[in-house]
């Protein structure tokens, strides 16, 4: 499914964007991390279905810490899940989606993470590093799931998911390359994921943060925001 691509804040813009529904990582459909999703309003019947595919994905999201892709089974999960296989392919049909459910959960609590760091931040170059920090630590935490979900890469309807949400994720922090009176803006932005997404590659194979490769994104972006001072001078 393709995401439509948010409207990015402009230039200067310090509120947080009107609503994360949307954008490349949304919001977690799920709120906050673990928390369950609002029942009101439901039948107790349509509460509990709710219920058991937030528990499917929590499940996934755990056993992604100590499992490999291969041996995340849906034998293994429901009986971890403690529920019936047959909820399973009721909720998600097969298991590339399921695959493809972990991977939107995981980037969607990682999105509402860096929106929180990123709030109240005027675009440009200190927001980028704030927002790249705040992926790779993210990454560097989780980095189970993201090994997991690095090894499902090779399914098609991730591979359109990452496309989809680079795509406006880039639309979304274009804002910050205009702020810096940046040429190609979007273009740039995109780069800048490349750029930060390969760092969170380096760190989870080292198992650590790495300051250098840190400290070269903020040399990255440093001359950036450097050219930029000069033209409004």
């Amino acid at each position: 499914m393709k995401i439509p691509a948010p409207e990015a804040p402009r230039a200067g813009e310090t509120a947080r964007d009107r609503t994360t529904a949307g954008l490349s990582m949304p919001a977690p459909r799920s709120g906050p991390a673990g928390a369950a999703a609002p029942t009101q309003g439901m039948t107790r019947r349509q509460a509990s279905a709710i219920r058991t595919r937030e528990i499917l994905i929590e499940t996934g999201l755990r056993l992604a810490e100590t499992t490999s892709l291969a041996e995340l089974s849906i034998n293994l999960l429901v009986e971890e899940a403690g529920v019936a296989k047959g909820s399973f392919f009721h909720h998600f049909g097969e298991r590339s989606a399921y695959l493809l459910a972990l991977h939107r959960e995981f980037h969607d609590r990682i999105f509402a993470e860096l929106l929180d760091a990123v709030d109240g931040m005027v675009a440009g170059a200190e927001r980028l590093l704030t927002a790249s920090h705040t992926y790779l630590d993210a990454c560097i935490r989780d980095r189970g799931v993201r090994a997991l979900l690095l090894e499902a890469r090779a399914e098609r309807k991730i591979v359109d998911e990452i496309r989809a949400r680079n795509k406006a994720t880039a639309e979304f922090f274009k804002a910050d390359f205009q702020a810096m009176d940046v040429p190609y803006p979007y273009e740039s932005a995109l780069l800048w994921i490349g750029l930060v997404v390969e760092a969170a590659l380096i760190e989870l194979d080292a198992g650590v943060r790495q300051p250098a490769i840190r400290a070269a994104i903020a040399r990255f972006l440093a001359p950036v925001a450097s050219n930029a001072t000069r033209s409004r001078a």
